[in-house]
């Protein structure tokens, strides 16, 4: 179901922001030693090869990928509406990292060759959801990659004191053809489990130049 239009979404994503301000050292704890290696090799396998890539790790929390982009010799910039999540991945980097809500972005253009949103872009509402892709399409330079994960499902909700935006394909393939983007392939994780048990849906997608739409 969609969240009511009466219901202040920018206090809801404070809200958010708020969970992972309080929780940010049990959060980096409980996922330090995820393994996003599909993600990532799926990320890295759509851009441009043989290139040191600047790339905008969107929603970069303590700065787990931040750090592996560096090591792979890449130029990442972290982005995060946490600050503890920010400084927690300066420190952990020393790479730039942008303390910004993502209701508030404020982004260069053309200054990024891949985006890389991994469980990120849900907590974004649903009707700010266009104006949030359109500006990350800006960010990006021509052709660039799009990288997306989020939790599979059919609606918004507020879990505890988190918002989250619950889409499958169908719906996403919406949002992000709406806003220029060329989806390049997708895939459900966890690898190796039935349907019904892989509540991830990641999706690569590519910027399509505006003026050839």
């Amino acid at each position: 179901m969609p969240i009511p239009s009466s219901v202040n979404l920018n206090a809801i994503t404070r809200q958010t922001i708020g969970h992972y301000d309080g929780h940010a050292q049990s959060f980096w704890e409980g996922t330090k030693g995820h393994d996003v290696s599909q993600n990532i090799a799926a990320f890295l396998g759509a851009c441009q090869p043989d290139k040191v890539l600047d790339i905008l790790d969107f929603g970069c929390g303590p700065g787990r990928d931040v750090l592996h982009f560096k090591a792979l010799g890449h130029r990442p910039v972290g982005l995060d509406g946490s600050a503890a999540f920010c400084q927690m991945a300066v420190g952990l980097t020393g790479c730039p990292v942008l303390w910004q809500n993502f209701l508030e972005l404020d982004l260069p253009d053309q200054a990024f060759d891949g985006i890389y949103a991994n469980a990120s872009l849900f907590h974004v509402p649903r009707r700010h959801l266009p104006e949030v892709l359109d500006t990350l399409h800006r960010a990006l330079r021509s052709a660039g990659i799009l990288f997306t994960s989020n939790p599979r499902g059919d609606g918004e909700a507020v879990h505890g004191q988190r918002y989250g935006n619950y889409m499958e394909l169908e719906a996403s393939a919406s949002f992000l053809a709406a806003a220029n983007f060329e989806i390049l392939h997708h895939y459900y994780r966890p690898e190796g489990l039935p349907r019904d048990q892989q509540p991830w849906l990641a999706i690569v997608s590519r910027c399509q130049d505006n003026a050839s739409i």
